[in-house]
């Protein structure tokens, strides 16, 4: 009996450093048939878990205790700002083998991690591929936030389904080359990232199966979900605490 109920106890333990944070997620079916599921940090924090496999993007304290997150497997980078890199969220969901991608910058930082370029592809798993892309203001006096060719956005490939987190970006040209978008994550808070505007434009280009805005802060993002619901009904827009 002593044995089943430090079974159970320990069972239970194990749940709660998984899911101590009570962040509201999303389950995918993949093409794979396992289950992907998305955890919605804030802002531009978000986990996603597959197959055992837990992948960390933007990871920031002011944010979360990541010391109540399970370690992580992969950790993307997408810049340098504060609200997206933090050193000690890292250092914290670190452990043996965990993989660490950046753009330069960021890794010149922290002092460790993959470079990975705009325009670079990269499969640092089996379940997983990577491709790098550009993330960049284009707002006259406002590119100095965001310069071209400094920042990352990243489409993850996993069990079939094709992931757009946008990073820090306005609505560049390069986005009219992204095909077969399911899920697409894209920031809205202008003088840093997209205006309302800017993001319904990107998603009637894109036209992801599910949009996620994301990094809005006191943006009216119900804007964007009704005017797409008349304008573009084969969108699902899906609103999360991610302010």
């Amino acid at each position: 009996m002593r044995t089943k109920l430090i079974s159970v106890i320990a069972f239970f333990l194990s749940i709660g450093t998984t899911f101590a944070a009570n962040y509201e997620s999303d389950t995918f079916k993949t093409k794979t048939g396992h289950s992907l599921i998305i955890q919605f940090i804030k802002h531009g924090s978000l986990s996603i878990s597959y197959e055992g496999h837990i992948i960390q993007i933007d990871p920031a304290g002011m944010f979360a205790d990541y010391t109540q997150m399970p370690k992580a497997d992969l950790i993307l980078i997408t810049h340098e700002h504060a609200d997206h890199l933090d050193a000690k969220a890292v250092s914290t969901l670190e452990k043996s083998g965990t993989m660490i991608i950046t753009n330069a910058s960021s890794q010149k930082i922290l002092g460790k991690g993959t470079i990975m370029k705009n325009g670079d592809k990269l499969k640092p798993a089996s379940y997983i591929q990577i491709e790098a892309v550009p993330a960049y203001n284009t707002t006259a006096g406002r590119e100095k936030f965001h310069p071209k060719g400094r920042d990352n956005g990243f489409i993850l490939t996993i069990g079939g389904l094709r992931i757009y987190i946008a990073g820090d970006t306005e609505d560049i040209p390069e986005m009219k080359k992204l095909k077969n978008i399911d899920i697409a994550f894209l920031p809205v808070n202008q003088p840093y990232t997209m205006t309302v505007d800017q993001a319904i434009k990107v998603a009637k280009v894109i036209k992801p199966r599910i949009f996620y805005p994301y990094h809005y802060g006191e943006t009216n993002v119900k804007e964007i979900q009704e005017r797409l619901k008349k304008e573009a009904s084969g969108i699902d827009v899906r609103i999360r605490q991610m302010q």
